[in-house]
């Protein structure tokens, strides 16, 4: 089976203070290369008696491309960024799920394994992200669905520690018609 993505259980305190730290250092990044930008642009082609709010905004828009440029192919892959990184994946991962909640809701419904062990994927991924977070009272909002899900998979002897995410539930689940 192909794994897209799998829960890994951090701890919520220092997550937050990585994740700050790296949102910290992309800001400063864009402040300083848009503010750079937009003054090099104003040097070079900006009018010493006029308006240089397009060369401003034109040096912002630049900043904010490179920005984006090196933090994608230059940082994306150091350690600074590694849980920011984790916690994008999680949600792209839960946003997959989410596309097909529907067809996930009418498997679960006729029993299809696949569409059970993706829904509970689902859930536990909630579950971290929520408690990453520090999001507590969201927590409670589907532990009845939660709990009945957990017992249709131990009746039908459906594995219940669904922390990965595999491309063969998900191609199960879409083939199914609602």
């Amino acid at each position: 089976m192909a794994i897209l993505f799998k829960i890994e259980q951090r701890d919520p305190v220092i997550y937050r203070q990585q994740t700050r730290k790296s949102t910290v250092l992309v800001l400063v990044l864009f402040a300083v290369l848009a503010m750079l930008m937009s003054s090099l642009l104003v040097a070079l082609l900006g009018q010493p008696d006029g308006s240089n709010f397009r060369c401003n905004l034109t040096g912002v828009l630049l900043g904010l491309a490179l920005t984006v440029v090196i933090v994608r192919f230059g940082l994306w892959q150091r350690a600074v960024m590694e849980p920011a990184v984790y916690g994008w994946r999680l949600k792209r991962s839960l946003m997959r799920v989410t596309n097909v909640m529907h067809q996930v809701k009418a498997g679960v419904a006729s029993n299809n394994p696949a569409a059970m062990q993706l829904l509970r994927f689902y859930h536990l991924g909630l579950l971290e992200m929520h408690r990453l977070d520090g999001n507590s009272s969201a927590l409670e909002d589907l532990v009845a669905e939660r709990e009945q899900l957990l017992q249709a998979l131990q009746q039908q002897g459906l594995e219940t520690e669904c922390y990965a995410l595999h491309s063969e539930w998900l191609e199960a689940v879409k083939a199914v018609r609602v």
